[in-house]
């Protein structure tokens, strides 16, 4: 089994003393929203339920980005941050757009990716010197799925920017940065 106590420099502690402390085969989370409370062990789950547990939740946090007047926590999931739906939306933003450039896709991708990690980061900071009760990770996390409205905008400009002119096109990116900037300032203030 696994020895929980250790003496270091002659003071003995056991951590099994401190409070909220579980052994590393113990952890134990709580299931997405809207499930049971009831704790799941995830360490012995395979590989595919841990994905798309987590694709679930990613899709759970996009649905306050598409919609999030209506949501009366304001966000409560988000609260919750990770990386991977960050992480998915700026590298499918990259792709996007890197596939509809006529030249220089290699510069495009590079170019989106560290703007959008680079501009999150820069704004986490903002609001951390300002004084902003948020996380670093929180914030983070909050504006990179509000890269979503962007990266549907993306995908319809791509896929039909043949055929719309050019102030469609405009209104329809306009449009997406309204909606992308109008969720962020709902959910970020709550």
């Amino acid at each position: 089994d696994f020895e929980t106590g250790s003496n270091i420099g002659g003071m003995i502690s056991n951590y099994n003393d401190q409070e909220g402390y579980k052994p590393p085969n113990q952890i134990q989370i709580t299931h997405e929203a809207g499930d049971s409370s009831e704790p799941i062990n995830t360490l012995n789950e395979p590989v595919s339920q841990t994905i798309m547990r987590d694709l679930r939740m990613i899709w759970y946090k996009l649905k306050y980005v598409l919609n999030p007047k209506i949501r009366k926590e304001r966000g409560k999931e988000l609260r919750k941050w990770d990386l991977w739906g960050p992480l998915l939306l700026c590298l499918l933003l990259a792709v996007t757009l890197t596939l509809v450039a006529p030249k220089n896709a290699e510069n495009i991708f590079g170019t989106i990716f560290v703007l959008i990690w680079a501009g999150a980061f820069v704004v986490t900071l903002n609001a951390q010197f300002l004084g902003g009760k948020i996380s670093f990770f929180q914030s983070v996390c909050v504006l990179g799925y509000c890269v979503f409205p962007i990266n549907i905008v993306g995908l319809i400009v791509a896929l039909f920017g043949f055929i719309l002119p050019f102030w469609l096109r405009f209104l329809i990116v306009v449009g997406g940065f309204y909606w992308s900037t109008l969720a962020l300032s709902l959910i970020h203030i709550s």
